[in-house]
């Protein structure tokens, strides 16, 4: 595959936490890296917890330690013949000029790069960075304040001034994540209605809820979900629509 000229920058972004932004990250920078053949950088300016760079260390140990995984590992490089993709640790307000410097040193130059930022806008530079961000990804759920809080944040932000290092071509998306399929659809359909009022852009695919998006790759022997250095089992990608999630972000980021 061709190195595209530029990297993208994407981030999956929220200011509600426990909507799935983390685990949205690793999973399509898995899927991506692993499976379709792109390379990708992982900035973590999650400060303090950077649970991304943790989830790697479990992930490392995880593969050591059981003979399932170990397998499926050994499997997959010989398959690819690539290492994992990389995690960087940072803050917000370095994270550009750490992804940039990466990009400029490495060999193999990252078609994406993921940027996994703090929930709280008024972190110092986390508006600066997401100003940058070719994609913004903003999971919502269907709870109230949910979807009050990230329709708030997303009006405010984009109506924020522009910018000389801000990027004019943005695009942002919202979607919607941890669908419940018991609920009903009207709920959906009236916060549909409001969005649509709003003039905000919003995914087709509903990501399905599921116990295995809280599952890493450590709890059990038998499945690979959200992990680092592997990509989510092809059967749990379709029973909670991530692998159209995925077809769906390709078309929209051209990738």
């Amino acid at each position: 595959m061709e190195t595209r000229k530029e990297t993208l920058k994407i981030s999956f972004s929220t200011q509600k936490g426990g909507v799935g932004k983390s685990t949205m990250t690793t999973l399509l920078a898995s899927v991506l890296h692993y499976r379709l053949g792109f390379n990708v950088l992982v900035m973590d300016c999650d400060f303090p917890q950077h649970s991304l760079t943790n989830m790697r260390e479990r992930d490392k140990r995880t593969i050591m330690q059981n003979d399932y995984h170990k397998k499926a590992a050994m499997k997959q490089f010989q398959a690819i013949n690539k290492k994992a993709y990389p995690i960087i640790k940072c803050k917000a307000e370095t994270a550009l000029e750490k992804a940039s410097e990466y990009r400029s040193q490495s060999v193999v130059v990252p078609d994406v790069i993921f940027f996994d930022l703090p929930g709280t806008a008024n972190t110092k530079g986390v508006l600066t960075t997401l100003k940058t961000m070719d994609f913004i990804f903003s999971p919502i759920t269907a709870d109230r304040l949910v979807v009050e809080s990230t329709l708030g944040f997303t009006k405010a932000f984009l109506q924020l001034p522009k910018t000389t290092e801000g990027n004019e071509k943005q695009e942002l998306w919202l979607f919607w994540n941890q669908v419940d399929g018991r609920e009903k659809t009207g709920i959906y359909d009236a916060y549909q209605s409001v969005i649509k009022e709003l003039n905000l852009p919003i995914m087709g695919t509903r990501i399905m809820d599921s116990k295995r998006f809280r599952k890493e790759t450590d709890d059990t022997a038998g499945y690979v979900f959200r992990s680092s250095l592997l990509p989510a089992e092809t059967q749990l990608m379709k029973i909670t629509k991530m692998d159209l999630f995925v077809e769906e972000f390709l078309k929209i980021t051209q990738l």
